[in-house]
């Protein structure tokens, strides 16, 4: 089973303990995608999990200058297996993607928690925006997530540095939105130290349009860097002042 928690990007949260009981009950193993909380914050392993994938792109790099992955399991079995696949295909990094991995790591911990604390800031001022402003504030860290009691349990010391919110003026609204902050660069990507600002519809999740996996047109997916968690508030003002 393929779980990712949060996810990409409305931030929804699986009980990674209960899926794994369920799986293992009935032989399958369970992987999670748990690039979104980062080791810092989330330990499927520990809560049941066969394999734990990252894009090391994201919060583990935490600079936005190396592209990667990396595979995490807990038996030897599994392992030998991944080790075949990545010898046959060749999916092996770089020296120096390694050394900027490595790099990241040192400060994982310590950015991470910024990230989270900045993005609990900036998810409670969204929701207590008007609601012909803002339609819906997605973060874990606020109780009004509807799986907020689940990631309180499985995640340890914050919620991560995304924050996912609808517009209530539209997809319109939203393309505004992004294309008046100063400080959050429209980018796709995350995890880094810089805040970035996006429009998934438009952007990274455009190519399923049309889909299940369709997300809202009004939705805008903010990457919560490091910087003054109030000059990271007040650009989101000001932008929105703009609409």
């Amino acid at each position: 089973m393929w779980v990712e928690t949060p996810s990409n990007p409305l931030l929804n949260i699986t009980d990674i303990a209960a899926t794994a009981e369920v799986a293992h009950k009935y032989g399958t193993k369970v992987a999670v995608d748990n690039t979104f909380a980062s080791p810092a914050l989330q330990h499927p392993l520990a809560d049941g999990a066969d394999v734990v994938v990252y894009s090391t792109t994201k919060y583990i790099g935490g600079h936005s200058d190396v592209v990667g992955g990396a595979v995490v399991v807990n038996d030897e079995e599994t392992r030998e297996k991944v080790a075949f696949l990545q010898n046959a295909a060749g999916a092996v990094p770089s020296p120096f993607d390694s050394w900027l991995d490595i790099r990241g790591l040192k400060t994982l911990d310590l950015r991470v928690k910024r990230h989270s604390a900045n993005a609990l800031k900036v998810a409670e001022w969204l929701e207590s925006q008007p609601s012909d402003v803002i339609e819906r504030v997605w973060y874990p860290g606020l109780e009004s997530h509807p799986a907020h009691e689940i990631a309180a349990r499985q995640m340890h010391g914050g919620f991560g540095g995304i924050v996912s919110v609808q517009l209530a003026g539209g997809a319109e609204a939203a393309k505004h939105f992004v294309d008046h902050t100063q400080i959050f660069t429209l980018a796709e990507s995350l995890g880094g130290v810089e805040s970035l600002i996006e429009v998934p519809a438009a952007m990274t999740h455009a190519s399923v349009a049309g889909t299940t996996l369709q997300v809202p047109a009004n939705l805008v997916r903010i990457s919560v860097g490091i910087e003054n968690a109030d000059d990271l508030i007040a650009d989101l003002k000001q932008a929105l002042d703009r609409i």
